[in-house]
């Protein structure tokens, strides 16, 4: 039977969402015992490029190495690092020193083992080209990894995001059964972890958030420091084989696989797959907007055309989303009824004697979602102007020049939201990925919802960065992208009210990691606008009686974001929730920002004196017609 050794040397991998350059010491002076005692390793993509750079010392002692060896400071930032303290066996040359790099597909891949493998019988399964993929050392390190790129070749794939991660588990799990296999490997995007199951160390792994990511992480080996004042808001996944003395860590089971891009988990084989991002087959189903893919054809024209090949083939396309009661598939598509009163109760110190006001609280009739019947009521007698907006809000303008103190405005709805069928983003006009192509009269047309908020410079460049970890980790995928940005929202940061005004930037939002619905939709909006994809601020209101688990809601109308998708219209998320808008969701008012949808707006001219404000809403949904 193969034994496995005693190992001492540690591990360390970060990966970043952003590029950064994290202060590492390496300590060498303490337990100096057993075979692996000597050296170090350290690999990273400089400038977060495709080439990578190791720097490695075999036989090196003392407590500066890192500091000594490197001189130029300036290369040192990447969004990915590997590490291995005392990685040296006695005896082993730079060629045999971890961590490993080798040419693959037009990129450096990175390769880390803590541990030893049956290097006859690793030999006798490997199937590289011994001519491309034969190790310069004679580690059973170098000879797995030189397996794993193996694996890829035979697979025709560039990168680890193209293979199947139950696939990439089996690569591994062969590895498993010869012996200690904690690895650890990278293309330069996607990092792969696995704690293999014979392993005599623990291994932990954590994510680092703003504002903790600042908190040194000390062990007997290794030293992390997220010092530099530009990566202050940056999140990391960090993998270790040492145990930090502070930070909430969660130790890996023995078979474990987990991939990782951008500082977050993609993939953990003990979650049973995905855990982050949304995959590409995933259906959204917004409640904003034209239904997809229109088009029916009844089976009775279907096999006419069978039978007569030169009858003409008749194409029905419903214009109507109401009128589809089903998707190709056959499933039911129905509707949901709500009640919805919205009111508002303005109390004040001395009578108002003159006052104009502005009311958006009449919900949105389109296709997708219908107004049975809707009124505004007024607790003063008032001069009313109905009319539509330039954002297409339903809005209502009065004027009270009777005195009052007290003054209750009650909007009452039913609503009827239906279910549209999911849309086909297989059609060629339907862009899947970023950037988007726009004609110069879209781009015009849509310049409202594409520029950001006015921002010092420093502060816009800082949430592009943030914005572009998002593109990068999805490989530029437009929906996954924007599912990405909605999911990380509601998982990073914390719903807190009371906590922001609404005066509060995109930018400090992003910095406290915390806020209200208002504020994650406008972190949204402004992300997005950054990749130049446009968006705008949407109010309303979302039942939380609804059978799932995600019902944050605001205290009185509720905020999200809508996304405009060349050729399919504007498509809701909200990032308070981590969803996409549905059902759930009635649409109210709409427009660049808060401003543009704020529910109820005014100016006192005359009087008034201290104003106090109480709003209330309540949703009911309705069972029957």
């Amino acid at each position: 039977m193969f034994q496995i050794p005693t190992l001492n040397s540690d591990i360390l991998l970060i990966n970043f969402d952003s590029p950064s350059s994290p202060s590492i010491n390496i300590n060498l002076a303490k337990n100096l015992s057993g075979s692996h005692t000597h050296g170090w390793g350290l690999g990273w993509y400089p400038g977060n490029q495709s080439s990578a750079m190791v720097i490695k010392d075999p036989a090196a002692r003392g407590t500066q190495v890192f500091t000594d060896s490197l001189t130029d400071w300036s290369n040192f930032r990447s969004h990915v690092f590997f590490c291995k303290v005392r990685g040296a066996d006695q005896g082993y040359n730079q060629a045999d020193t971890q961590p490993f790099t080798r040419s693959f597909a037009g990129s450096d891949w990175l390769f880390m083992h803590n541990g030893d493998l049956d290097k006859q019988a690793l030999t006798q399964i490997f199937e590289g080209d011994v001519r491309l993929l034969e190790p310069v050392g004679g580690t059973d390190s170098e000879l797995a990894f030189c397996n794993l790129l193996a694996h890829m070749q035979a697979h025709g794939a560039r990168k680890l995001a193209q293979v199947d991660p139950n696939e990439i588990l089996s690569w591994f799990q062969r590895f498993d059964q010869l012996g200690s296999s904690d690895m650890y490997l990278s293309d330069g995007q996607t990092v792969c972890c696995f704690h293999g199951s014979r392993s005599p160390k623990k291994l932990y792994y954590s994510r680092l958030r703003p504002p903790n990511n600042l908190h040194v992480l000390d062990s007997e080996a290794i030293r992390v420091a997220v010092d530099d004042p530009r990566d202050a808001f940056r999140t990391a996944l960090v993998v270790t084989s040492t145990r930090f003395d502070t930070g909430d860590w969660i130790e890996m089971q023995p078979g474990q696989l987990i991939l990782a891009n951008r500082g977050v988990v993609t993939w953990n084989s003990s979650a049973g797959g995905a855990v982050w991002a949304v995959q590409p087959d995933t259906v959204i189903r917004p409640a904003g907007g034209t239904a997809g893919s229109l088009m029916h054809q009844t089976q009775a024209a279907q096999g006419q055309a069978q039978a007569v090949s030169i009858a003409p083939v008749i194409q029905e396309f419903v214009t109507s989303t109401r009128a589809i009661t089903q998707t190709v598939e056959g499933r039911s598509l129905s509707y949901r009824l709500f009640d919805v009163t919205h009111t508002t109760h303005y109390q004040y110190s001395e009578p108002v004697e003159r006052s104009t006001h502005l009311f958006r609280l009449i919900p949105t009739d389109d296709l997708i979602q219908e107004v049975v019947h809707s009124k505004l009521t007024l607790s003063s007698a008032a001069e009313e102007i109905q009319y539509e907006d330039v954002f297409g809000n339903q809005s209502v303008h009065c004027e009270i020049t009777t005195p009052y103190q007290d003054l209750s405005v009650t909007a009452t709805s039913r609503v009827k939201i239906y279910q549209s069928p999911p849309d086909d983003h297989g059609i060629a006009l339907r862009q899947t990925s970023i950037p988007l192509i726009w004609m110069p009269w879209q781009r015009q047309m849509m310049l409202p919802y594409l520029l950001p908020p006015e921002l010092p410079e420093s502060q816009l460049r800082e949430l592009t960065n943030y914005a572009m970890s998002f593109v990068e980790r999805n490989d530029y995928h437009l929906l996954r992208t924007i599912n990405d940005i909605n999911l990380s929202i509601y998982k990073d940061f914390q719903y807190v009210p009371g906590s922001t005004q609404i005066s509060t930037t995109p930018f400090e939002v992003y910095t406290n990691r915390r806020g209200v619905c208002q504020d994650f939709a406008n972190l949204f909006i402004c992300l997005t606008r950054l990749l130049s994809l446009p968006a705008r601020y949407r109010m309303g209101y979302i039942y939380t009686g609804a059978n799932y688990t995600n019902k944050i809601q605001s205290d009185a109308s509720h905020a999200w974001a809508e996304v405009y998708l060349p050729y399919v219209g504007w498509r809701g998320f909200d990032p308070t929730n981590g969803c996409a808008a549905n059902q759930d969701h009635i649409r109210v008012a709409c427009g660049r920002n808060y401003v543009d949808a704020t529910p109820t707006s005014g100016t006192i001219y005359k009087g008034g004196g201290i104003e106090s404000l109480r709003v209330e809403v309540r949703m009911d949904e309705v069972q029957g017609p």
